[in-house]
């Protein structure tokens, strides 16, 4: 099992990939979801879970979803959007594009590993 993980703080990115090591998942990291998009699209990012914030420079979570989605060899990856953005209305429009889960922060390893097994990740 391989992640993506997408998130402009470095902390934050640091935090998921200890969290998910311990979960036995290895984890390759980008800092913007133009930075993650290039990674998928050049195959050096070949993985199968795709954990993403919502606020970045360069290219935003939300946009990053779209732009996946809109790719077919891509459809079949789940996306966990990890943010701040704590409003109904912005966790609606994630999973509308495409979001398979929504993670709030600050989150702890028990609600990564809830929400993998919702998303039917077996750990």
């Amino acid at each position: 099992m391989k992640a993506l993980v997408i998130d402009d703080s470095r902390a934050i990115r640091r935090i998921l990939v200890k969290t998910l090591k311990e979960l036995d998942i290895d984890v390759v990291e980008a800092a913007h979801g133009q930075e993650a998009l290039d990674k998928l699209e050049s195959g050096e990012a070949t993985v199968d879970l795709i954990m993403v914030d919502w606020n970045m420079p360069e290219m935003n979570g939300y946009d990053f979803i779209v732009a996946v989605r809109a790719k077919e060899q891509f459809n079949e990856i789940p996306i966990m959007m990890v943010t701040t953005e704590s409003e109904m209305s912005q966790m609606t429009r994630a999973i509308e594009a495409g979001a398979t889960e929504y993670l709030m922060k600050p989150f702890t390893k028990e609600m990564i590993a809830e929400k993998l097994d919702l998303m039917g990740i077996s750990i």
